[in-house]
């Protein structure tokens, strides 16, 4: 089985300001110069004793040199059935609570329009989308502002895909590249609002995941991160709970995902990135029917088949989907966002 190591974020997190649904940090970036942060390794491997579920998921376990190779094989042998099953928008929708469940698909667009209006985005001239999938964010929000959008992924077949479909949309002005986001091609100061839907929980290096984020911002642009997060540790816990940490490794094995971190840790790396106006919220509520329809789909037969031809490592991805939906309804995984502002001096 292939070790994955990556770096992580490992402090001691205080609730006081930083859980509800929505904070201000201006307090954080106040003390920020005097919180101290320490850097552990997280390996992702099988247990000494493994689990029903450690064994199954050995069994379609697909070898990867690297994160990143583990990452782009598991989005090139997948997109396709994802986009044949639920169309160009590769993420979470977004479900009034407490009101019938909408068509999936319009969930996944509200969960653009939702999250553009949370931050305060209203004006966009050029747009970074970072793990971009096959294009269906850049290309709605190009649509929706008339702006320039660039898409980057590690998958050649995103890309490729991406390309394709907006080249058949007559999209003149959007593009999409085979990039690393930890380490991208752009020039400082390059765009005025930098997106990334659900690619944060690949990154395995987050304090340069956001800095490189701040990077290519212009002065005066917006940064919106929309990610799978764990909880916040409550007032004296170090670490997750013994549980929690099995259920995410499982989820990690299968996605390629690096350590989990919190909202409250994406918060002080953007305080320290001197990033001004963050605010952060979680919309794990709003998000809760998306994976029950997931597993839905799965199970259909053109879902089953689907899967099959796919490969092994997206049946692996589909074996691990209720534990996506337990860790949403147990608290230990939290569907968070972040704004901030690059300031203009």
């Amino acid at each position: 089985m292939t070790t994955i190591t990556s770096r992580s974020l490992a402090y001691r997190c205080t609730p006081s300001g930083l859980q509800g649904r929505q904070h201000s940090h201006r307090a954080v970036r106040s003390r920020a110069h005097t919180q101290k942060r320490s850097l552990t390794t997280c390996q992702i491997v099988e247990s000494e004793s493994p689990s029903l579920v450690d064994r199954v998921l050995k069994i379609f376990a697909t070898p990867a040199n690297s994160l990143n190779e583990g990452i782009a094989t598991f989005y090139d042998e997948s997109s396709g059935l994802w986009e044949d099953m639920w169309g160009e928008h590769m993420h979470h929708g977004y479900y009034e609570v407490g009101q019938p469940v909408k068509n999936h698909q319009e969930a996944q667009v509200d969960m653009i329009d939702n999250s553009l209006k949370w931050a305060g985005v209203d004006e966009v001239t050029s747009m970074l989308d970072v793990g971009c999938g096959i294009g269906g964010s850049s290309r709605h929000i190009a649509r929706k502002f008339n702006c320039a959008a660039t898409g980057i992924t590690l998958s050649p077949k995103q890309a490729e895909r991406a390309n394709m479909i907006t080249k058949e949309a007559k999209l003149e002005n959007v593009q999409f590249q085979v990039a690393d986001a930890l380490n991208q091609p752009f020039p400082d100061n390059s765009f005025d609002f930098v997106w990334s839907m659900e690619s944060g929980e690949h990154m395995p290096d987050k304090e340069k995941f956001i800095a490189e984020l701040a990077r290519v911002c212009k002065p005066g642009g917006r940064i919106l991160i929309v990610t799978w997060c764990h909880r916040v540790l409550e007032e004296g816990e170090t670490q997750l709970k013994p549980d929690e940490q099995a259920l995410l490794k499982n989820i990690c094995s299968a996605y390629y995902l690096p350590a989990w971190c919190s909202i409250a840790d994406y918060a002080r790396i953007a305080t320290a990135n001197n990033l001004s106006d963050i605010k952060t919220g979680d919309w794990s509520a709003e998000v809760q029917p998306f994976w029950g329809a997931v597993i839905q789909t799965a199970l259909t037969p053109q879902g089953f088949t689907g899967l099959l031809k796919a490969g092994a490592g997206t049946l692996r991805g589909a074996l691990v989907m209720p534990l996506m939906k337990t860790g949403l309804v147990k608290g230990t995984i939290k569907f968070n966002m972040m704004t901030a502002v690059k300031p203009s001096t």
